[in-house]
């Protein structure tokens, strides 16, 4: 092998490969030819490793292949823009694209409760069946442990505690959705505690103060239930229907799109239980603290259906046929 001329014939393609590999952002097209210049440069330098006794230019080739593999690989990330970049893109795309499903355990959810609350309203014979007693009054009363449950510990510490049993309990819903029925058990006793409470108040002719106390943090809390619900069971669904994938694909697929759900609800329920702990049990109106709690989910619909929307039509657009499933942004 003529050394000095097969390196002539490849320099340019190396000198590419190093340019591209210290580049600090590419386009999609550049991230491709990197790839494709890294294999064939690596192909290369094996080549010349069995034919060239030129330890120069071996090393040259070693130095040139471990830089770009730094890159090929994401060796190299920068944090934060990849958090911007999770919030902006990938978040409220798996939101958006998974909202038939949350949006139909918000209605199943939203049905059940309503039901169980006019039960137990109306009837006696829901107080035998679910075992409630018959004096609720502790509960139901003014000051009693309905109110005084959202005050009865320091803000900060209250809210740091709604944060982390919300987080728990979405998180059940969303891991346990693959088998289905875990999760729609624990939908049904969210459901079930929310109506009883509910029945209960009405019963007792205090529903302005349970709709005071359970919507300024509720509307939001049970949006991002609703959302673990949603997108867990769509896991279970989906390794029971894997649509043109193979089930092992399109599980995996799934599961990513679930994970990057899971993280984001994160900071969701972590602006809920901040309402929970320092606006709900404030001095504050009842309006005025409705109206937070629904600004706040207002904020986060729109970031569902505007960002979301928007991030997914774009990824369509330059994909053409992509179904979004945790096949863009990263997944």
């Amino acid at each position: 092998m003529d050394v000095d001329a097969y390196s002539y014939a490849h320099r340019r393609a190396w000198e590419r490969l190093d340019y591209l590999s210290t580049r600090r952002k590419l386009t999609g097209a550049e991230a491709d030819e990197l790839v494709t210049l890294y294999r064939r440069t690596s192909q290369q330098l094996a080549r010349l490793q069995s034919h060239s006794p030129d330890p120069e230019l071996i090393a040259g080739l070693s130095a040139l292949l471990a830089r770009a593999r730094g890159r090929v690989l994401g060796g190299r990330a920068d944090t934060w823009p990849e958090i911007g970049r999770f919030f902006t893109h990938r978040f409220p795309a798996a939101l958006y694209r998974t909202w038939p499903w949350w949006a139909g355990v918000a209605a199943v959810f939203l049905l059940v409760s309503a039901g169980l609350a006019g039960w137990v309203a109306r009837f006696d014979s829901a107080r035998t069946v679910l075992g409630i007693p018959r004096d609720t009054g502790a509960l139901t009363e003014r000051g009693g442990a309905f109110e005084t449950y959202y005050s009865e510990h320091p803000q900060g510490a209250f809210a740091a505690q709604v944060w982390t049993n919300n987080a728990w309990v979405t998180a059940i819903a969303l891991f346990t959705g693959v088998l289905i029925l875990p999760a729609v058990y624990l939908l049904f006793m969210n459901a079930l505690n929310l109506g009883v409470s509910a029945g209960l108040m009405a019963e007792a002719g205090r529903l302005d103060s349970f709709f005071g106390f359970i919507l300024p943090h509720g509307t939001l809390e049970l949006t991002a239930i609703f959302v673990a619900g949603g997108v867990g069971l769509k896991l279970g669904w989906t390794l029971i229907d894997p649509g043109r994938l193979s089930r092992v694909e399109a599980v995996a697929r799934q599961g990513r799109a679930t994970a990057t759900v899971a993280l984001g609800l994160v900071a969701v329920l972590l602006v809920c239980g901040c309402i929970e702990g320092f606006v709900t049990p404030s001095a504050l109106p009842a309006p005025v603290r409705i109206a937070i709690g629904f600004t706040a989910e207002a904020l986060f619909l729109v970031y569902v259906f505007g960002v979301g929307r928007r991030v997914v039509s774009a990824r369509a657009e330059d994909v053409p046929g992509a179904t979004g499933d945790g096949s863009g942004e990263g997944q």
